[in-house]
This record gives structure tokens, sequence and C-alpha cells, in this order.
């Protein structure tokens, strides 16, 4: 008898704890938000926290979890990598966007830009995109497929980049802005007539006196993450996320941080303006969010897309090294090498792009030239350039000399059909300078810790407040999310969950 006993309440034992375990696997939040600030070092959380309000970006870094060494593990560190890669948990050698520009099939393009789609929104061209060429699945894609397509996702950011990437081939809309007619915009890969929340949000903006002093340059001021949290705020209570009876995901990128970087850098007023500025749009949401679904009730990461170098004339004003590095300057005297070596006759070099020396194989053909003795003389080049570390190969990576990290960075920022040639690799502080940053600005793209070295918080439902100085990567992100949803992984998913908060 005691037998029988004993075994009966181990069965309503076991099937208790095994009816907790099925509840707490079924349970989800109602909301997860995604948050990715462009171009935010991670130190920019230590050098403003005394300036942070309590309700803002502090909220976050006192209640939540902060990773504080979670680096980019792939080069080039640039906008559209980023963003794909902390939604998709893997890389460009398998998502495939390999940089805001690269070259497919011989021909330059925009990461996002479709020339057969239609801008939603505005008279202008600004919206003709999508995620056509995006190999992989997102958190949002994943969501949407776990739940039957019943979980709505939302993309929200100035570039349409950093809308239409996080959010995924599935999402039921991303919205961008079109700094020509001052507006937001979307594709119609995604509708064909905005919805009345955004047609709202538009139309206050074209009440918006700022906005028109400001015009086109909308992305050099603080007032362009503003227009973004109303945006993004609009579509939470227009698509009535989180209150759908399933999970839904809101995406939400700020990119005036990026143009204001590069811009002015990482010291000086507009750069400080910037952040204490976003530190009012990221109260805003928070309490947009509270009062949508509840604070307990919500799943939140933030994190950037890629850090950013000191100016270089601060660091040679501060004797800490770094320059300007004007590849223009040497890429015919490479030309010239190449006509010397082997006898070429019309240029090999397509483009330079990220430190990425894109060849023009269909003129290396038809001048009877063999790529690989190409690609060789100008690694030797190049590898004597002032302010060049080494160059290489990119199919000679793992027979190079590069340090294991540079290498296995190299790697994983590489697909064969997309990212070019030939890397370079150049000493600290020394970047790339073009029309995209100024003489008192800045850039990024390099695999060094100002580049890569990147804010990760995560806020609200089921998450301890705590850190740890544990090195994470950056497609670390999209299987900690999925795993703390308990859906699948993005179909490419190359990152691991981290265990301190899934456990």
């Amino acid at each position: 008898m005691r037998r029988f006993r004993f075994l009966w309440i181990m069965m309503l034992l076991g099937m208790s704890l095994s009816a907790m375990a099925q509840t707490k696997f079924d349970e989800r939040p109602k909301l997860v938000v995604g948050i990715v600030v462009d171009q935010m070092r991670w130190d920019y959380l230590s050098r403003y926290y005394d300036q942070f309000q309590p309700d803002g970006l502090k909220r976050l870094i006192n209640e939540g979890y902060s990773c504080n060494n979670c680096l980019i593990n792939y080069v080039p560190t640039v906008t559209a990598i980023g963003h794909t890669s902390a939604y998709t948990g893997t890389t460009p050698a398998y998502h495939g966007i390999c940089g805001n520009t690269f070259y497919l099939d011989g021909k330059r393009v925009g990461c996002v830009a479709d020339s057969t789609m239609q801008t939603i929104g505005s008279n202008t061209t600004k919206g003709k995109s999508s995620p056509h060429n995006l190999l992989a699945t997102t958190i949002g894609d994943q969501l949407r497929l776990h739940t039957d397509f019943k979980a709505k996702v939302i993309g929200v950011s100035f570039k349409d980049r950093a809308a239409i990437l996080p959010a995924g081939r599935s999402a039921n809309a991303a919205y961008w802005m079109d700094n020509k007619a001052l507006c937001f915009v979307s594709s119609s890969y995604y509708m064909q007539e905005l919805p009345d929340y955004a047609k709202k949000v538009n139309a206050q903006m074209a009440n918006n006196k700022e906005l028109k002093t400001v015009g086109q340059d909308i992305s050099l001021y603080p007032l362009c993450g503003h227009l973004i949290t109303d945006m993004a705020i609009a579509a939470l209570k227009g698509e009535n996320l989180g209150r759908n009876g399933t999970t839904d995901m809101l995406c939400v990128s700020y990119s005036q941080t990026d143009a204001i970087g590069h811009k002015w850098a990482t010291r000086g007023e507009h750069t400080d303006e910037a952040y204490m500025e976003l530190d009012k749009d990221i109260k805003r949401l928070l309490a947009a969010l509270d009062a949508q679904v509840g604070h307990e009730n919500y799943l939140l990461f933030l994190t950037a897309d890629h850090g950013g170098a000191h100016n270089w004339k601060f660091m040679e004003d501060h004797k800490l090294g770094g320059g300007k590095w004007l590849y223009s300057d040497f890429i015919k005297q490479a030309e010239a090498h190449v006509a010397k070596t082997l006898g070429a006759k019309k240029n090999v070099i397509e483009d330079m792009l990220d430190f990425r020396l894109f060849l023009n194989h269909q003129s290396i053909a038809e001048q009877n030239l063999k790529l690989d003795e190409v690609k060789q003389c100008l690694v030797e080049f190049f590898s004597t350039v002032p302010n060049v570390i080494q160059a290489v190969d990119y199919q000679k990576l793992r027979t190079s000399s590069l340090p294991e990290r540079i290498m296995n960075m190299a790697l994983m920022g590489y697909h064969p059909r997309r990212s070019g040639d030939i890397l370079i690799i150049a000493e600290p502080n020394y970047y790339e300078y073009g029309d995209w940053s100024s003489p008192v600005g800045t850039t990024h793209g390099s695999w060094n810790p100002y580049d890569a070295h990147i804010p990760l918080l995560f806020y609200g439902w089921h998450i301890s407040q705590g850190a740890t100085s544990r090195e994470v990567h950056i497609n670390d992100i999209a299987p900690t999310i999925c795993q703390m949803l308990h859906i699948q992984q993005p179909n490419a998913c190359s990152g691991e969950a981290i265990l301190e908060l899934t456990k």
C-alpha cells in the first residue's frame, strides 16, 4: 500500500511538473521590440550615463541586463550588415547583405534597392526598395512562421535599409523617411496605400515648421529621431501591437546619430546633443510601450549596427596616431603596377568599398590575364602602401598570415559572389576618407574595437537586472530572443543564445 501511495504521489508530482514546464514553455511576451542606434559606440553608455534621464536609457541600464563586451565578429562594420546580422543571427557569409552597396553579378547594387517596386506615400523613387537581396530569415520572419503569420512585424527608420532588413522578408510593413518629399514612405512590396496612422504622421510633418527649415538635411538633426519615434508609436498604436492575441514585433532604428557622427565625429556639442535627444526619444517610446502592453509584457533589446572611430585630426592633435587614408590616391598607382608587371592595357579594378577591392573580371578575361596573378600583383602592391598592415586575397584567407581574430572576421564577412576580391587591413584609426565623412567627422567599417564594440541591453519581460563582461557577438542577439520566445532560430543562424538570459 505504501509503495502504491508513493508511486501515485510521484505520478501526480510528475504531471504537475510537466504542466508547469509546459506552461512556461508556451509563455511569451506580448511584444518584442528591437532598437538599433546607428553608430553608437559602447562607451557612450558610460560617457553620457550621468546625463541620461531616469526613464530613458538609464532605465534600460539600471533595470535591464547589459552585455558589456558585445563585439561585431565580421568585417566590414557598416550599417546594412549590422542591422541584418543582429536580426538574422548570422553574418554576411550567410545572409548575403555584404555592405550598404556591393557588387552582384558584376553590377553595383544598393542592398535594398529594387527597381521593380513602387514608392508608396510620395511621388519620388525613395520607396523603390525591398528585402529581395536578403538570403536569410530574421527574428520577425521566424515569429511570423511560428504563429502561422498571425504575428505582426513592423520596421521603422530614417533609412530604408534600417527599416527593411531588420523586419525581414515576410514583414507586414516597413516605413522610412523620404527626405526629398519630407514624409514617411513604404514600398509596394508591403502595401498599395499607406495606412491611416502613417498618413496622419505625414500630415503632421507637413505642418512642422522646423522640418521645413532643415529640409533634406533632416538626418543631421535630432528632429529626425523625434519623427522616427512619432512613426514608431503611431505604428505601435495603429497596428495594435501587443494586443493581437499573439506576440508581435516592432523594429526601430535611429539613423540621425550616424549622420551626425559622420559630420561631427565622436566629440563636440552636436554629438552630445544627439544623444541627449535620443535619450528623450527612448523615454517617450518606453512610456508608449508601457501604456500599450505594460512594462512586464514586452521584451526589448537595444544595440548598435557599428561604432565609430575618433576623428583622425582629433587623434593626431592628441598624439594618439591615426589619419585619413585616401584610397583614390593609390588606385591609379595600383593600375600602373599591374600594367607594368603583367602587361595590362585596361583597368582591372572596378571599385573599392569598405577597404575591399572589387575587380573587373570581364576586363581581366578580355585581356587574357590570369585572375590569380592579377590579385597577387595587387596584394603585393597594397601591402607596400603607407598605413596598410596587410592586403589579402579573400580566397586565400585561411593560408594568410592575418591574426586569427581578424582572419575569422574576414571569413564571416565574406560572400564569394558579393564581397569583392581583396581585403585591405589598415593601421588603427586610419580610415577611408570620402564624401560620407567631413573633415571634422568620422566613419567606420574596420575590425578595430572602436568600430566593433557595441552596446547590447536587454529589458522587460523575464529580464533581471544584471551584466556580463563575457564576450558575446552581434549575431547572438537573434538566437537569444528566439530561445526566450521558444521559436526556431532564423534559418542561417550562426550565433549562440546568451545563456545568462535564457536559463
